[in-house]
């Protein structure tokens, strides 16, 4: 069985979201990706306070592009990255759409 990520996201609207990324068999860190991924979110969000009309389209195209020039500066000699990339963004897609939602209670007491 694949080693579970638990990770833990709030939005600017206060939404708790719990994720369970499965990691690749051959991850080494597991701690390390989570602190990488906790860097990219808190370097995004700095970014949309400074410009809070970015279109989701143009946030999820910058970080697509993104993937492909690291997944191209990969050096794998002959054997492109491509193919773990796809499988890592896949794997993430569907764990995402497994992520558990708590918004916060709303009204007065």
């Amino acid at each position: 069985m694949a080693a579970i990520l638990p990770y833990q996201a709030t939005t600017a609207t206060g939404d708790r979201l719990d994720f369970e990324f499965p990691l690749h068999a051959e991850t080494g860190d597991p701690v390390r990706v989570a602190q990488m991924l906790s860097a990219v979110l808190a370097s995004l969000d700095r970014d949309l306070k400074l410009d809070p009309t970015i279109s989701n389209g143009d946030l999820l195209q910058a970080l697509a592009m993104a993937l492909a020039v690291r997944t191209e500066m990969i050096a794998q000699g002959e054997r492109s990255a491509e193919p773990l990339t796809r499988e890592l963004v896949d794997r993430a897609l569907a764990a995402a759409r497994e992520a558990q939602r708590q918004s916060p209670k709303a009204g007065h007491a």
